[in-house]
């Protein structure tokens, strides 16, 4: 307690001392912290140095509790104070440059690898091995047989770690909510539980030999904290060499409150982008949400909105092995991104009705016992033995069908960078799609219609036979571009970046990456006078292309999957 008391008094000092400075610090604190920082509850926030802090920082925050995780030399530091104290702390050390609050996380497979062409990668000999995915989730049941080498012997979830508070050191990441251990099916299930000539359907994931690196945040409820995610990142960065993490795995995020520049979930990614991390992301499922007045689109959630890393939409495979009747799911969220624009999702993948491996006695299976393929659906599909699998939709279904597409491009070219990677993958996806769709909620029966436009469908649909044979190579970021609106001719436009891949050449021009199909001349989108874009008075054209900073705060956290499905 004297502590604080002395803190507080340091803190009023500075105040006055630097009072000139109100606007600026203002700046550094983040709209959804402001309205709480003259309470004298405690918050946990997460505070952003310019450079890793020493411990000379650290002396002054010797608050009860306080420094929860030092995130050792990194610039994103956790810490425990009162809220009124938060901008004085500004003031007191001018090395931290934005202050957050500590935010709440939540977070048919045969059809899946059919429609993507991944047995082509198989046919290969492409299956992953030796290529480290991390899978930052609810955690995985390590010892599932369809995650376990190919003779047997021993697990592919080569590391587990637990970020959530209060776990326990044994077994504390375990897969208790059900979700991790189906994204990591996704990914690299063996389908050793449904394999043989007795199933009519095998079960495989995209890279059925990739080792897996459990780094569990959310609990049994699906729910976590932001700093641990940011923990677990952090980690997998550290972990990258004695791994060989090349790919890691985020079907999960929250409302966009911020840039992409201050979000402290953005720059976590984008330093897992630079360390040489492939980082995967779900788009979000509000692409049926128009509380906003939007129709679903500025619907991208954290940290999709980072231009560093692909950002995948659902496709509905819709029960068949061919492409041709694939469409976008309507919950699918939509960019362009809030605040800073950036062309979002990248591309899209399968990720309704999704089956993959079941985590025992987990939570999702229990409350929705139907996602469960129980025996009379064994006995039908033979789809191997009751309870190993179960089924989910949503984007976070969709983004490890990417994260698997990346690990085969590394088995097959280990030398590939991420950006490498995101700018095959986007190029080589297919652009042909279904123009307008329509799909009905299983439950509710409410009908919804959708568009393949850049900012539902990105790049395209993910082709792993294309991408594989794809020789092209750039020494330029694949930074996702940014949209503008123009007033004067109540257009969007792509903004060119000589900089990017995509300004490089006509092999990577918008055209080529984008489609022909959803840009005009000029690189002028083709819904660009639609009434989302035009000059009506709706509120959703100024909630996309205003500077209000916090629409999506009344959005519930997901972790972007959905037990319901749309027919």
């Amino acid at each position: 307690m004297k502590k604080l008391l002395q803190l507080t008094l340091l803190l009023a000092c500075a105040s006055l001392a630097f009072a000139d400075r109100d606007d600026d610090d203002d700046r550094k604190v983040s709209p959804d912290l402001k309205g709480r920082t003259n309470s004298g509850s405690w918050v946990n926030v997460i505070v952003q140095f310019r450079k890793p802090p020493t411990k000379a920082n650290f002396r002054q925050f010797e608050l009860p509790g306080k420094v929860q995780r030092l995130f050792d030399g990194k610039k994103i530091v956790p810490l425990r104070l009162p809220a009124n104290l938060v901008k004085a702390l500004l003031k007191l050390d001018q090395d931290i440059f934005y202050i957050s609050p500590d935010r709440p996380m939540k977070g048919s497979l045969d059809y899946t690898t059919a429609t993507t062409s991944a047995s082509v990668a198989w046919s290969f000999g492409y299956n992953g091995t030796g290529v480290g995915v991390a899978v930052i989730d609810s955690g995985v049941a390590a010892q599932d047989e369809d995650l376990l080498t190919a003779d047997g012997t021993r697990s592919r979830v080569v590391y587990s770690e637990s970020f959530v508070s209060g776990s326990t050191a044994s077994g504390g990441a375990n897969d208790e909510y059900g979700h991790g251990t189906h994204v990591a099916g996704i990914i690299g299930s063996s389908a050793r539980e449904s394999s043989g000539p007795s199933f009519k359907r095998s079960f495989k994931g995209v890279a059925p030999n990739v080792n897996i690196i459990n780094l569990r945040v959310l609990d049994r409820n699906g729910a976590g904290l932001e700093s641990d995610v940011i923990a677990a990142i952090y980690r997998a960065i550290e972990l990258k060499n004695t791994y060989n993490i090349r790919v890691m795995n985020l079907s999960l995020g929250r409302p966009v409150y911020e840039s992409y520049k201050l979000d402290p979930l953005c720059q976590a990614v984008e330093a897992a982008w630079k360390a040489g991390i492939v980082v995967v992301t779900s788009a979000g499922n509000y692409g049926r949400d128009n509380s906003m007045g939007t129709k679903g689109y500025g619907t991208i959630v954290s940290p999709g909105n980072s231009p560093y890393v692909i950002t995948v939409g659902a496709m509905k495979a819709n029960d068949s092995n061919w492409r041709a009747d694939d469409t976008i799911a309507s919950y699918s969220s939509k960019g362009p991104t809030l605040i800073d624009h950036v062309v979002k999702p990248d591309l899209v993948a399968p990720g309704n009705r999704v089956v993959s491996l079941l985590a025992p006695n987990c939570t999702l299976a229990k409350n929705n016992p139907a996602t469960v393929i129980n025996s009379s659906a064994y006995e039908l599909l033979g789809v191997g033995k009751s309870g190993d699998y179960f089924r989910l939709s949503g984007t976070s279904m969709a983004a490890p069908v990417v994260s698997g597409a990346a690990a085969l491009l590394i088995h097959k070219n280990p030398s590939l960078t991420p950006d490498q990677i995101k700018a095959r993958l986007m190029k080589t996806a297919t652009k042909a799609l279904t123009l307008y769709s329509s799909a009905i909620d299983a439950i509710s029966f409410r009908t919804f219609q959708s568009q393949s436009d850049i900012f539902t469908v990105g790049a395209g649909y993910l082709d792993i036979q294309a991408a594989l044979m794809s020789n092209d190579n750039t020494t330029r970021p694949a930074l996702s571009p940014t949209a503008v609106y123009d007033a004067a001719t109540k257009k969007v436009k792509i903004l060119r970046d000589l900089s990017v891949v995509w300004g490089d050449s006509v092999v990577w021009g918008d055209s080529v990456i984008w489609g022909t199909s959803v840009l005009l001349s000029g690189s002028s989108v083709v819904w660009g006078d639609s009434v989302v874009w035009g000059d009506t008075t709706t509120s959703g054209h100024s909630v996309i292309w205003g500077d209000s900073v916090n629409p999506m705060s009344a959005m519930s956290l997901s972790a972007f999957s959905a037990t319901e499905d749309e027919e």
